[in-house]
């Protein structure tokens, strides 16, 4: 499993280009608090890299969440929908938002590996 991050703290495992799944960060759900809702895109909608695909809300603050690539969205989870503090107590596991079908594999060279979003983080 390959993943990789953006620098607006999302992360996405491409390892199946046709349902690569996206998620937010340690980092970013540590930021936010307890998350209290997640707004998902809807299956089917095409974004480009960078577009709002979903919001994020806690009891601190309201965070957009980004396309790290660009692609159709497949699949969401409904299991964060119901349980959205999955997104805090899981995030890179069960805490996943949704699937999309890339655009384009090769945006994926624009993101983030493992030491690199180290890195960004303690610079921040």
């Amino acid at each position: 499993m390959t993943i990789h991050y953006t620098a607006d703290h999302e992360w996405i495992d491409a390892t199946d280009p046709a349902a690569a799944i996206v998620g937010i960060t340690v980092h970013a759900q540590d930021a936010l608090g307890d998350v209290v809702f997640v707004e998902l895109p809807e299956i089917g909608s095409r974004f480009a890299k960078g577009d709002v695909a979903g919001v994020v809300e806690s009891v601190k603050a309201a965070a957009d969440l980004y396309m790290p690539v660009g692609g159709e969205i497949v699949e969401v989870n409904e299991t964060l929908r119901a349980d959205p503090a999955l997104a805090n107590s899981a995030p890179m596991e069960a805490g996943w938002f949704f699937k999309v079908k890339l655009s384009d594999a090769a945006e994926l060279g624009s993101l983030m590996d493992a030491d690199a979003y180290d890195a960004l983080l303690k610079n921040a």
